[in-house]
C-alpha cells in the first residue's frame, strides 16, 4: 500500500526537484500526485514500498536540514549586505499593485462594517 512521504504543496520547485532526485538517486521509488486542475488536491510523493519509509524519511529530513541552515545563511548575507527585499521594495517595484490591493481591502472593509453602523439609526 502507498505510504505518503512528502507534501509537496506550497514547496518551492527547486526543494521538491531536489527531493525528487535524493530519491531516485537512493533508488527509492515512488510516485507523485498533483494538486488537480484546482489545486485543491494534495499534492505529493508516494513511496511504492512501506519498507524503504525510514531511509527515505532520514535521507529528506537530512536534507531539510541541510537546506534550511544554507537558506538561513543566504538569508544572513543578503541582509548583511542590505540586498534583502523589504515591503516597501515591494510597494516601490509596482505602486499602482499596492494601490489596488488597498482600495480592495478598504472595500472589504466598507461592506464587512456598513450593515452594523447602520443598526443604530
Amino acid at each position: 500500500m502507498p505510504v505518503k512521504l512528502f507534501t509537496l504543496n506550497n514547496v518551492p520547485d527547486d526543494e521538491a526537484e531536489d527531493v525528487r532526485e535524493l530519491l531516485r538517486s537512493h533508488a527509492i521509488e515512488f510516485h507523485e500526485t498533483s494538486a488537480g486542475l484546482w489545486g485543491m488536491s494534495v499534492s505529493a510523493l508516494w513511496l511504492r514500498d512501506e519498507s524503504q519509509f525510514r531511509e527515505a524519511r532520514r535521507l529528506i529530513d537530512e536534507y531539510q536540514s541541510e537546506r534550511l541552515l544554507r537558506v538561513k545563511e543566504e538569508y544572513a548575507n543578503l541582509r548583511r549586505d542590505g540586498r534583502n527585499r523589504t515591503v516597501i521594495d515591494l510597494i516601490k517595484e509596482n505602486p499602482l499593485r499596492f494601490l489596488g490591493y488597498l482600495a480592495a481591502v478598504a472595500v472589504v472593509i466598507y461592506f464587512s462594517t456598513k450593515p452594523f453602523m447602520d443598526l443604530g439609526k
